[in-house]
């Protein structure tokens, strides 16, 4: 590849994710952004209405089916609410309580352990932010060779391989399982650096999420769980894609690559208190589209939409979708453009938005409030109940999270106690069967 996008590649990775103004431009077609927002909600509305379609397949049609991959594209086995929730148009705690409504925990558990899955990257991150930063680092000074540019285009000979790269720049999207295939081909059978592949799929995936993409990069190389590799098995590949493919040459040994020691747990940031008497600007990022859902009662003067943090089509449509709903809930103009600006415009002493983790919008932040308490305006992010309870949990392995969901839904009172469920099936004290 080319110095001039290597120079581009290594700008963007400093900037957390590469704006996809750099990206060749056959990746940018209007068409990938459409076709991707067609099966992947990007509006409230629409996410509760495919959250309310999947519930009825929530318990044993998503355990016996979530793994295998439909050779259409259509991916009608999974939920298809991640880059709702990535987003949080509608909230983990909303699509839990939701599925508890109409299955017993045991019956739907599966699904509930994949929900609580996104949260334990985030907080496990979050516990070594320092990590996010060496990545990037290391994103900076890899060389972006000729073979990074063959995988990423599909040009491998390695047919399943291939056909996953193109879809994921056609359509924005990949299966969960498929995206542990690719990168473990990356890693082991092309010996390309992981790095550079999690940036490609940072870039391109409609629900890439920094913690969850970074994160599931590192356990497939044997570097979250040191010394445990995840190795693809054309058997399993041709299983999983009901024989479509079945590829020949991949890697039957897998070596952990080099890293920088495991750097040690720092302190989950402390909940900031939002002053509820200070003439308030809501702040509305990618990382949280629904605050009007969580934030308690304020004097809100106006709400700011906090275009420049998207990166992309998909962010800008949510960011929209958000922007309305605010204005009409706080009875108050929405906006872009300067923050600072527009804080000082309204009168606000205090500017509130939903908590960023580690990544490029934290990033931001960081940068932001330093502005505005030169201008003596407060920046407060709001931290949902649901990452306050489950974070903590989140610093181990997964499974010290998952012994913790019993406890975690009855807290954050997920658990229908008497309603019945969808089928007619009373859920009674069964419905704490765990």
């Amino acid at each position: 590849m080319g110095g001039v996008l290597q120079h581009r590649f290594r700008l963007a990775a400093r900037q957390g994710y590469r704006n996809t103004d750099l990206l060749p431009r056959r990746d940018r077609r209007a068409s990938t952004l459409a076709r991707a927002m067609d099966r992947f909600p990007l509006t409230r509305a629409a996410a509760l209405e495919r959250l309310e379609r999947f519930v009825p397949k929530a318990a044993g049609a998503y355990a016996a089916r979530r793994n295998l991959v439909d050779p259409q594209g259509d991916h009608r086995n999974v939920s298809r609410l991640s880059a709702t929730l990535r987003r949080r148009l509608i909230g983990e705690d909303e699509v839990v309580r939701t599925v508890l409504a109409a299955h017993r925990f045991d019956k739907c558990e599966k699904f509930v352990a994949e929900v609580f899955w996104r949260t334990y990257w985030k907080g496990w991150l979050e516990q070594r932010p320092q990590l996010w930063t060496s990545y990037l680092a290391e994103c900076e000074s890899l060389p972006v060779t000729p073979q990074v540019h063959a995988a990423m285009d599909g040009r491998t000979g390695i047919d399943a391989f291939d056909h996953w790269a193109r879809e994921l720049t056609e359509t924005g999207y990949l299966h969960n399982w498929a995206r542990m295939q690719v990168a473990s081909i990356w890693i082991f059978t092309l010996g390309l650096p992981w790095q550079l592949g999690a940036q490609w799929f940072l870039d391109r995936l409609i629900d890439a999420d920094p913690a969850s993409n970074t994160l599931s990069w590192r356990w497939v190389a044997g570097l979250h769980t040191a010394g445990k590799t995840y190795l693809a098995d054309a058997d399993r590949i041709a299983a999983m894609t009901g024989g479509r493919f079945r590829p020949a040459g991949l890697a039957e040994s897998a070596a952990v690559p080099e890293a920088s020691p495991m750097p040690g747990r720092t302190p989950l940031p402390a909940t900031q208190e939002i002053d509820p008497s200070q003439p308030t600007m809501v702040l509305i990022t990618p990382e949280d589209c629904s605050l009007e859902t969580v934030l308690p009662q304020l004097d809100v003067r106006a709400v700011a939409v906090a275009d420049g943090m998207a990166r992309n089509g998909w962010d800008r449509t949510a960011l929209g979708d958000a922007a309305a709903r605010a204005s009409g809930h706080w009875q108050c103009p929405a906006a872009a453009g300067d923050i600072v600006a527009l804080a000082l415009r309204h009168d606000c002493k205090q500017i509130v938005t939903g908590l960023a983790p580690a990544g490029p919008v934290a990033s931001e932040l960081a940068a932001l409030r330093k502005r505005l308490g030169e201008r003596g305006v407060r920046l407060v992010e709001h931290q949902r109940d649901w990452d306050r309870q489950c974070w903590p949990h989140c610093g181990k392995g997964f499974f010290n999270l998952k012994s913790q969901i019993p406890g975690l839904l009855r807290s954050l009172d997920l658990l229908v106690k008497t309603a019945p469920n969808r089928t007619g099936e009373s859920l009674g004290k069964d419905c704490y069967t765990m």
